[in-house]
């Protein structure tokens, strides 16, 4: 990884995918990432109506935990497409209505009008040609079928001392912000999904989304550590913050007196026009647009 200079700031040059499923942490991340999010992911899944005998599509499928649970959902009458670009943890599942598929959703094609629905999480604010991902899924699915998306909006709900002086600002979240910025990552993309599924044609759109306070040695606060090691050299390179504050941080991130206020994650779901077989949508409180 390079290092460039820009009016004197030192900015780290993009080089494809941030988090990659061939990285040590890459599968302690996934077990996380399924810990905190996976609950939510399924209750969002199951208010679209899902029932035995779908066809569905896990776009970015990482670490397989929700391509699992769509096998089981779907029963022996249904199946499941599960991609990546990187398909080496799903290829350790075994069950016979799950494919998997090596794909790249910026430039590959998928299956035309196959699936019931589609669901994809933190994967579309990764992407340098989103207008093409969102194109792929929709011709993916069937007239009447749904998709729900997750993406996180890591810049509304920042710790603020200001506001409470409770809340700690550490070095560490704003060299990891700067470094996965400088690879293209949309820190606030989850904040448009609504707006995104409008543009694209779907209907019956809904958002809701959700923030939590991660403590020490947390879930969340292991996510957020294995994440930084994973982009430790980048981080250090960036200039703002250096190894022995990188390792200050990362001891007190480890703290139990810590909170922090967790990534908003945003859940959007909408439905393709057309006629479709399957039952409505369970009716929420949630917000539609």
């Amino acid at each position: 990884m390079k290092v460039s200079h820009a009016n004197g700031t030192r900015t780290v040059e993009a080089a494809g995918y941030i988090f990659e499923n061939s990285g040590k942490n890459a599968e302690a991340r996934y077990h996380q990432l399924s810990r905190l999010y996976d609950a939510n992911t399924i209750r969002h899944i199951e208010r679209r109506g899902i029932d035995r005998g779908w066809s569905c599509l896990e776009v970015g499928g990482g670490g397989g935990s929700i391509a699992s649970w769509l096998c089981l959902r779907v029963g022996v009458t249904g199946r499941v497409l599960a991609t990546d670009i990187d398909t080496r943890f799903l290829r350790t599942l075994s069950y016979p209505n799950l494919g998997v598929r090596r794909h790249d959703i910026c430039c590959e094609g998928l299956p035309k009008q196959e699936f019931d629905l589609a669901h994809i999480r933190l994967v579309l604010m990764h992407l340098a040609d989103r207008e093409k991902a969102w194109q792929q899924i929709t011709n993916a699915l069937k007239p009447g079928a749904w998709v729900v998306a997750e993406e996180f909006d890591d810049l509304s709900f920042l710790p603020d001392p200001y506001i409470n002086r409770s809340e700690e600002s550490l070095r560490i979240g704003r060299a990891f912000r700067d470094v996965l910025t400088s690879r293209g990552v949309n820190l606030r993309y989850g904040r448009f999904l609504p707006y995104e599924l409008q543009a694209n044609g779907f209907l019956s759109v809904g958002a809701e989304a959700s923030v939590s306070v991660w403590n020490g040695r947390s879930e969340g606060t292991e996510l957020l550590k294995l994440s930084c090691e994973e982009l430790r050299e980048p981080m250090i390179a960036s200039g703002l913050i250096s190894q022995e504050e990188l390792e200050a941080d990362l001891r007190r991130v480890d703290e139990e007196d810590y909170l922090m206020p967790s990534p908003m994650m945003w859940t959007a779901w909408g439905r393709k026009p057309g006629i479709h077989a399957s039952p409505p949508a369970i009716s929420d409180d949630s917000i539609v647009w």
